[in-house]
């Protein structure tokens, strides 16, 4: 596992200590993170602040996002994959997707490279938290 994806399962373990959900992110460009984030819905009472989110806010304003690449220890969602899209991120590493499937086939329509790594790691990570909170998982999937 690359050092990028390790940092971004830091992320989705800071959030899980903050008592959010386990979903991390980090954004690189040229071997060097720009931003860093986590899922802060519950921490913030905000419903839209993913950990892509909340990695693209901490970047800050980089003027253009050619040649970055989004890691998420998630599949991306369509709020999420729709950001990617707009802001011209053309490739996504993801850590799993067995656990939500999110917009894979959306972000790819537009271009974009999206791996998915199917890590044990962040599988368990989901697995462990849904088992404990069910209904915080599905609130933030929608269900």
């Amino acid at each position: 596992m690359d050092e990028f994806m390790t940092a971004a399962i830091a992320q989705a373990k800071q959030g899980r200590d903050e008592g959010g959900i386990p979903i991390g992110s980090v954004l690189v460009k040229d071997g060097k993170v720009l931003g860093r984030g986590h899922n802060k819905r519950v921490q913030d009472a905000d419903p839209v602040t993913h950990a892509e989110i909340d990695c693209l806010r901490n970047a800050g304003r980089i003027g253009t996002y050619k040649n970055t690449t989004l890691y998420s220890t998630l599949m991306p969602c369509y709020l999420c994959a729709g950001a990617v899209v707009q802001f011209g991120i053309k490739k996504v590493i993801a850590g799993e997707s067995a656990t939500f499937p999110g917009a894979k086939e959306f972000m790819e329509s537009h271009g974009v490279e999206v791996i998915d790594l199917d890590l044990d790691e962040c599988k368990n990570l989901m697995q462990e938290f849904i088992q404990k909170n069910p209904q915080l998982w599905n609130e933030d999937i929608g269900k």
